[in-house]
């Protein structure tokens, strides 16, 4: 038989980003207010568009909606 796994809480940047582009409807409101945090602070040249978006995640992360996460992740993937 299977085990199911529940999902957990990611440990790092790296973790949370496989998770916003694969199940963004997991994230809970910590792991979203912290990645978007890292868009905003990472430097990494977001568009206008992407930064409201960090900035609206920021404040009320559980207002968002799976490709306003989706959008986030791709981003911070790209930083790398």
């Amino acid at each position: 038989m299977k085990e199911h796994r529940v999902p957990h809480a990611a440990g790092s940047i790296h973790d949370l980003v496989r998770k916003a582009t694969h199940s963004p409807d997991l994230m809970t409101p910590a792991e979203t207010a912290r990645l978007s945090d890292h868009v905003l602070k990472a430097g990494e040249h977001a568009t206008e568009e992407e930064q409201a978006i960090a900035r609206k995640g920021t404040v009320e992360p559980e207002n968002m909606n799976a490709a306003e996460i989706q959008l986030l992740g791709r981003r911070a993937a790209a930083k790398k």
